[in-house]
């Protein structure tokens, strides 16, 4: 799949969830994964997390961390609440690591998630677009509301 191509879907599936349409999110990504290659699939997670990256920027402005002076995101786990949903855990470990630059653990993610396979796999890849969604649309209310 060329990469225009898989920008253009990426951009889909996004718009689709966050409107919710769960059904058109899913016929995109089984796109991606039959017309592509599992590092389509990877390319196209590392699109959604970009996408993330900038909705958590702007949802937290100022405090956001700077990554020029080293600042990190990290994740405050509840617990049990990644260990017990894995497909879960992938999304908020996958984005954290991506927006962190943090080029070692994204892609040894996703392995492991590809290589979890089946539900599992397709799962983590769904959890991570609604995580995406679910932060933009808090960034786009917080800037409605402003």
């Amino acid at each position: 799949m060329n990469d225009e191509r898989l920008t253009q879907l990426v951009r889909d599936a996004f718009h689709f969830a966050v409107d919710a349409d769960a059904e058109s999110v899913a016929t995109i990504l089984g796109e991606i994964g039959t017309s592509g290659d599992p590092f389509d699939m990877y390319k196209a997670c590392c699109g959604f997390a970009e996408i993330g990256r900038a909705a958590l920027t702007k949802l937290y402005g100022d405090r956001a961390p700077d990554r020029s002076r080293g600042d990190m995101f990290y994740i405050e786990e509840l617990q049990g609440s990644l260990t017990d949903d894995p497909p879960k855990a992938f999304a908020a470990r996958f984005l954290i690591a991506y927006c962190n630059d943090d080029k070692d653990t994204a892609p040894a993610l996703f392995r492991a998630a590809l290589e979890a396979g089946g539900v599992q796999y397709v799962d983590s890849v769904c959890a991570l677009v609604a995580d995406v969604a679910g932060i933009a649309r808090l960034a786009l209310d917080q800037g409605q509301s402003q």
